[in-house]
């Protein structure tokens, strides 16, 4: 189990940007591999990053991809998400999440494969 502490959200204009950080407690970090997700008013939680235990390997959402970057210091037991060129359709709170995972490289989409959330960081994108 890892106890999991979002910051970093924010108000910012359209084509602003910001960076997400999600800080986990413990000494096992680095044995999970790590995501986040946003939900917004009135819509389901919905997959945006994840990035496998070691950090080599990472995916994104259609809609993240060219403008965020997931990563990760393990030394640090720290998540990133660095979010450019935000939209107002970005307009959210993001999660972070951790699983545990024995697999160095895989990585996780689906939100019921994740066992530890965050309380969330609320992201407003004006336009």
């Amino acid at each position: 189990q890892v106890q999991l502490v979002e910051s970093g959200g924010g108000l910012v204009q359209a084509g602003g940007s910001l960076r997400l950080s999600c800080a986990a407690s413990g000494r096992t970090f680095s044995t999970h591999a790590m995501g986040w997700f946003r939900q917004a008013p009135g819509k389901e939680r919905e997959f945006v990053a994840a990035i496998s235990r070691s950090g080599y390997n990472s995916t994104y959402t259609d809609s993240a991809k060219g403008r965020f970057t997931i990563s990760r210091d393990n030394a640090k037991n720290t998540l990133y998400l660095q979010m450019n060129s935000l939209k107002p359709e970005d307009t959210a709170v993001y999660y972070c999440a951790a699983r545990a995972s024995r697999d160095y490289s895989s990585v996780y989409q689906l939100a019921r494969n994740y066992d530890n959330w965050g309380q969330g960081t609320q992201v407003t994108v004006s336009s």
